[in-house]
């Protein structure tokens, strides 16, 4: 993490409606954030060209003073932070276009480690759904070993079931909230805040302290818990709920999504076979299936011996031909250059890269691994 961020940086994080990349173009045209503040709304609108409301004098000095009361409280609660601008801010949500500019976490975690899965699911956990989640994180455990952070919300339901599973296991876990860190919402998570943090995990937030609860704030998180990890799972979900949407900003990212399906007919299935049935998940039974999806390897697993002389059949080919001649593709790019559906040509990669055909990429991009 960070040092302790200028009052400056903290007022800067606060402006509304800013992305990364304006921050960015901002701070290019004025230098630093203090000279943003010290600068008057006029020479910011000469300078910008625009007439915005974050130029505004009285809104800055409101920022200012707020960031004063937050750095005195990060300061006496050893909260650490995140800026934008930092080398350690974390690299997947550097990549989110909608990321915060500012994180705050309770507890020391690398929020970039080489293995980061978010578990997400309904708050009415049945049952099934929470052997599930707690069979998948268990088993994530057993066959890849302890390199692995389990990102999820800390909410009533599968949120929190993740978290204790991972925390049973030995694993690290991070919970992402909805407000500042003043507090623990709901109050009777606090003791699992509490273990989360003791055990190497972190809780974290976009939110200075004193935020007041608010639905939209845990609408909005849900990007960060998408934006996290390298893939989201979601266990349970009704056909509306935020871990569908969770699902479709992890999906928008170009991050891999899997679901858990569900008997036809039972509520808290009926999200997940809708994810799975529009192909903007795919099904998952297991960890050896996300495993295998993910091209993670297993602990102890013995090297692929390549073959010699590889034979390719025709949709092979024609997903060989194609990142021959662009280098690298997606895999929504290449469903639709070779018109394969997306659970079919997730199979076929997943063949071709464990043949040595193939190799994976960041953001979920696919390369050729040598010629043939």
């Amino acid at each position: 993490m960070s040092g302790l961020p200028s009052i400056y940086q903290i007022a800067f994080s606060s402006l509304k409606g800013i992305s990364i990349e304006t921050a960015n173009e901002i701070l290019s045209d004025v230098g630093t954030e203090e000279n943003f503040f010290r600068m008057s709304d006029i020479d910011l609108q000469k300078l910008s060209g625009t007439n915005n409301r974050i130029f505004d004098d009285t809104y800055r000095s409101g920022l200012l003073e707020n960031a004063r009361k937050e750095q005195e409280f990060i300061t006496n609660k050893n909260i650490g932070t995140y800026y934008f601008r930092d080398e350690n801010f974390p690299v997947r949500l550097q990549n989110a276009p909608d990321a915060p500019l500012l994180i705050y976490s309770a507890g020391r975690c690398d929020l970039n480690a080489k293995k980061m899965v978010s578990i997400v699911g309904t708050r009415h956990a049945t049952i099934y759904g929470a052997n599930l989640c707690r069979d998948l994180v268990s088993s994530l455990k057993d066959k890849i070993g302890s390199d692995i952070i389990i990102v999820s919300g800390l909410a009533y339901g599968i949120d929190v079931t993740a978290h204790l599973a991972s925390l049973d296991a030995g694993l690290r876990t991070v919970a992402v909230m909805a407000h500042g860190l003043d507090m623990i919402y709901p109050a009777q998570h606090r003791q699992t805040a509490a273990d989360i943090i003791k055990e190497g995990g972190a809780v974290i937030t976009e939110y200075p302290s004193r935020t007041r609860i608010h639905r939209s704030n845990f609408l909005a998180r849900n990007r960060i818990i998408a934006a996290l990890s390298d893939c989201t799972v979601v266990v349970e979900s009704a056909r509306k709920g935020g871990a569908l949407v969770t699902a479709n900003i992890a999906a928008s990212y170009d991050r891999d999504v899997f679901a858990f399906p569900g008997r036809i007919g039972d509520e808290y299935s009926e999200g997940c076979n809708m994810l799975i049935t529009k192909n903007v998940a795919a099904l998952i039974t297991s960890a050896d299936d996300l495993i295998d999806l993910m091209c993670w390897e297993r602990i102890n697993s013995k090297p692929v011996q390549q073959e010699l002389f590889i034979k390719l059949d025709s949709n092979e080919q024609m997903i060989y031909d194609r990142l021959s001649a662009n280098g690298t593709a997606s895999v929504n790019e290449l469903s639709l250059t070779v018109k394969i559906p997306i659970h079919k040509l997730l199979s076929i990669l997943v063949d071709m890269e464990f043949r040595g055909i193939i190799q994976s990429l960041p953001g979920n991009r696919y390369a050729l691994a040598r010629p043939i």
